[in-house]
């Protein structure tokens, strides 16, 4: 029989429902810095915190949770195991997918060769940290163990050197920072970017940072900018030696440095083998940026490129043609390609659980500082064990002088529980030392025995002391990280990879001078682009054109102009007239969507010719609208070679030219109405992407057709055209009315 709620019950009931319901749908004002507080600024703090920004051991959250997993599963020593166990077994302390912990395996890798000093020995295809394409296997098919120089991450951390905290289930302990006996900090590179602030340590050579480190133990006010002398990449490579971008970044931790490829030249083959390559580029984007260039006729001295890479290591092969000089090639692809390239230095560090940026000088300074401190708590934790092992002896050392009253105690005791007590009251011993006693074994119970363990005792004494003289001592601690400092020297230290060009080694290109000569410029609706020189033009003037083609831009320049290619998808690729071939009229010409890189079914609208990015340019829309915006909204500061928002894409684009002094515009609508437009009543906008203003005034369905420009002949009376405010409808075209117009689109 079920029992009965008691009235009691449901009216407690109802009173909690009442109150979970009371404010539903009720909209309450919130001061949105009360919103950022609340609702955004725990995760805020949480991605700074727990997620992107290295610590001063010199790792971020996942990468110390990985790594302890694997020293947990006795991956320092014996046989590698398959990957996917140890990303299974991280999840205990990294809840998150099997996809993140894998990939920070992989950059930890030895394979990925990311790292100066790796710390996952890899067995299998780990990807490559300078290829874009080549991807790492699954972690099924890889296997990994810890690398030797991880055993320096652990030292010490089952002795209390470092705290340990409960996971996120509470079913283990993790280590918050890990005791690493060298500045790791600083020897392998990390990256990350958090909320608001991001952070990029380039990595050191191992060898340096510890003799730095070495040199601050030893004298605080040391200099150790010359021991400390530059970045030390993975990838090698050239770095440019700024002396005073490096002070920049050893005393503030922000600064740039550059970095060129490393190559070398086969006179045979008339190749240059590129062997090392910047950090911040990959072997695909090079080859994307030369292909580009020789797209684009600026790289007429390569004949073909290609990705040699194998299992010897990077090579990317240049074929040159002949009686090219393959330096100055090579000073020309690094100013034009990603063979030259700078890493953006910000030495940004959680320090004591807060964002910190600081020089390189300072992370030293306070590694060396949380190094002390763990050294100490493993000294006071070794100390403690051995005065709990002084002390059991001690209570050995009374049981020597009557070894029979001892065993007699023991034997005459009649319950097992009265034996440590009658033993303390026997000989005057505490507990502990009782029970130590009580458990040793008859057959130890000789005077042998005890008597080595009474040398024991002296040793033990010796050590002891010599310990809490080490603890009252900062020199002392310092002399066993400056030690350890070395040891770590003797078994890890590498030669150099990057090595350095100074100033006077440098040799930057200079670009050639553009020709300067007069040159025709064709461009036909199907978007075929001819240059033509005069005298080439004088000896054949017929244009050969695609059947049904037709031209639609003719101007005469010079050949250091830039072209501005406004495209039917509200996008405008710029490229120097240089860039492109003389031709003859009897050609086709350049194919404009192929050589600039057009997206699918992207068509040229129109062309614009400058060499100084000064004046205006008049855009009309179908919708009757105009806008007028400065040429110079298209000039940009790098050469960047396609913008995004060139115009208006609210209403098709029927026209856009380059305005000229009293230059008048016929405006035709679908009605075959005409209105004549001076550009400059419309009002100047410096934003590319301006809507313009209404221009001319359309009936339902009506549309503007076609904007030409106005001549002395295209009305016969062209008063009745114009308006002395805008926007018009226009007027219709009579027969007396009639002229000669230049269409524009």
């Amino acid at each position: 029989m079920a029992k009965r709620k008691s009235p009691r019950s449901e009216t407690e009931r109802a009173v909690k429902i009442d109150a979970y319901i009371k404010d539903a749908g009720v909209v309450v004002e919130q001061p949105i810095t009360e919103t950022l507080e609340v609702n955004y600024m725990p995760y805020a703090m949480s991605v700074i915190i727990s997620r992107a920004l290295p610590e001063i051991d010199g790792f971020k959250p996942s990468h110390r949770k990985l790594l302890y997993t694997m020293y947990k599963m006795g991956l320092l020593s014996g046989p590698r195991t398959k990957s996917a166990n140890v990303v299974g077994q991280t999840m205990r302390l990294n809840p998150h997918g099997d996809a993140p912990i894998y990939e920070t395996m992989v950059r930890l890798s030895r394979g990925n060769e990311a790292l100066l000093h790796p710390y996952v020995d890899s067995k299998g295809n780990f990807g490559k940290a300078y290829s874009r394409d080549m991807a790492f296997a699954a972690s099924r098919y890889t296997e990994v163990r810890l690398e030797k120089i991880a055993a320096e991450l652990f030292r010490d951390i089952d002795k209390n050197a470092v705290d340990m905290v409960p996971n996120y289930d509470n079913t283990t302990t993790e280590p918050v920072l890990f005791p690493t006996t060298f500045p790791s900090i600083l020897v392998n590179s990390n990256m990350g970017i958090a909320v608001s602030m991001a952070s990029a340590i380039c990595p050191f050579n191992l060898e340096e940072v510890c003799e730095a480190t070495i040199a601050l133990l030893k004298d605080p006010d040391a200099d150790v900018s010359e021991i400390l002398k530059g970045p030390d990449f993975p990838g090698g490579g050239y770095i440019l030696y700024d002396p005073e971008e490096w002070q920049k970044i050893y005393a503030t931790g922000r600064g740039s440095v550059r970095v060129r490829a490393r190559y070398r030249v086969d006179k045979g083959e008339n190749c240059i083998e590129i062997t090392e390559i910047p950090p911040t580029t990959t072997v695909e984007a090079i080859i994307d940026r030369i292909i580009e260039l020789i797209k684009l006729n600026r790289l007429k001295e390569i004949s073909a490129v290609r990705d040699e890479t194998d299992l010897n290591g990077l090579k990317l092969a240049i074929e040159v043609k002949r009686a090219t000089d393959p330096e100055k090639l090579m000073q020309k692809l690094y100013k034009l390609t990603p063979l030259q390239d700078s890493f953006s230095c910000n030495f940004n560090v959680l320090l004591d659980g807060s964002p910190k940026v600081m020089g390189a000088r300072e992370i030293l300074t306070e590694w060396c500082r949380f190094r002390q401190n763990c050294v100490v708590r493993r000294v006071t934790f070794d100390l403690e064990k051995k005065k709990e092992k002084l002390h059991l002896l001690y209570g050995l050392g009374k049981i020597l002088l009557d070894i029979d009253k001892a065993i007699r105690i023991v034997r005459e005791t009649e319950e097992e529980e009265e034996v440590v007590p009658n033993l303390m009251i026997g000989f005057g011993i505490d507990e502990v030392q009782a029970e130590y006693v009580a458990e040793i074994r008859l057959r130890h119970l000789n005077r042998e025995y005890i008597l080595n363990r009474l040398e024991e005792t002296k040793t033990l004494e010796g050590e002891i002391a010599q310990m809490e003289d080490t603890l009252k001592s900062q020199r002392k601690i310092n002399k066993i990280i400056i030690e350890e400092l070395q040891n770590v020297i003797k078994k890890y230290a590498q030669p150099r990879k990057s090595l350095f060009l100074y100033p006077s080694e440098i040799t930057e290109y200079e670009e050639e001078e553009t020709p300067d000569y007069p040159v025709h410029l064709f461009l036909t609706a199907e978007g075929y682009f001819k240059k033509i020189t005069p005298q080439s033009l004088r000896m054949s003037s017929v244009q050969k054109l695609k059947e049904g083609d037709r031209i639609v831009f003719d101007v005469e320049t010079g050949n250091k102009g830039e072209i501005l290619f406004f495209t039917d998808r509200a996008q405008v690729y710029k490229a120097k007239i240089s860039d492109f071939d003389e031709t003859k009229a009897s050609l086709m010409g350049d194919f404009i969507p192929s050589k600039l890189g057009f997206d699918d079914g992207e068509k040229v609208a129109a062309a614009i010719v400058t060499t100084d990015y000064s004046g205006e340019l008049f855009f009309a829309y179908q919708n009757g609208k105009a806008a007028r915006v400065p040429l110079s909204a298209y000039a940009t500061k790098t050469n960047r070679k396609k913008l995004q928002n060139a115009y208006s894409d609210k209403s098709p684009l029927v026209a856009v030219t380059f305005i000229t002094e009293g230059t008048e515009y016929v405006f035709t609508s679908s009605q075959q109405r005409k209105l004549i437009v001076n550009p400059f009543l419309i009002p100047l906008k410096t934003t590319r992407s301006t809507q313009g203003v209404a221009v001319m005034t359309l009936k339902k369905n009506a549309f503007l057709e076609s904007v030409t420009v106005l001549t002395e002949t295209t009305f016969a009376n062209p008063h009745r055209f114009r308006t002395k405010t805008l926007p018009a409808a226009g007027a219709l075209l009579r027969e007396e009315d009639v002229g000669e117009q230049m269409t524009l689109g």
